[in-house]
């Protein structure tokens, strides 16, 4: 039997190398260096699609994870994720295209696009740490004790 319990910490750590990946790729392109952003952007896209795979993967065996937590961490929690799920959806199609009008060397419309590609992309990977984080580590569900 496998163990899917393991897979929350696992997407963490591939949003954040993603998100790392990210920052590194758009100061290499601020200082020029087209060929050490095109490393660290093909990085965060596969880091990326690894944590897509995985979360697809988790969520079909555990199912949702509720947040019991009242209070103030409650409305954090879900202001946060209301947020990052419609635009977790958009993320896809939009570093698919972007992506592929750069690896085309259709370097100006690439950079259209990446101007609203890598916020997004960027809130996304964020966000989806802050959750695991909220939901498996800073306010984890009450198990209830069996007597």
């Amino acid at each position: 039997m496998i163990d899917f319990s393991v897979l929350p910490p696992i997407n963490a750590t591939l949003n954040g190398i993603a998100g790392i990946c990210m920052i590194c790729g758009l100061i290499a392109i601020r200082s020029g260096n087209m060929k050490v952003h095109r490393g660290f952007m093909l990085t965060a896209a596969s880091c990326s699609l690894l944590f897509l795979i995985s979360y697809v993967t988790y969520h079909s065996y555990a199912g949702i994870t509720k947040f019991t937590t009242e209070g103030w961490p409650r409305a954090l929690y879900f202001g946060i994720l209301f947020t990052h799920t419609p635009l977790a959806a958009c993320t896809l199609p939009l570093v698919f295209v972007t992506l592929s009008r750069a690896l085309r060397g259709n370097i100006e419309k690439h950079k259209r696009l990446a101007r609203w590609t890598f916020p997004i992309w960027l809130y996304v990977s964020v966000t989806g740490v802050l959750i695991y984080f909220m939901l498996y580590q800073w306010f984890p569900p009450v198990q209830n004790a069996s007597t």
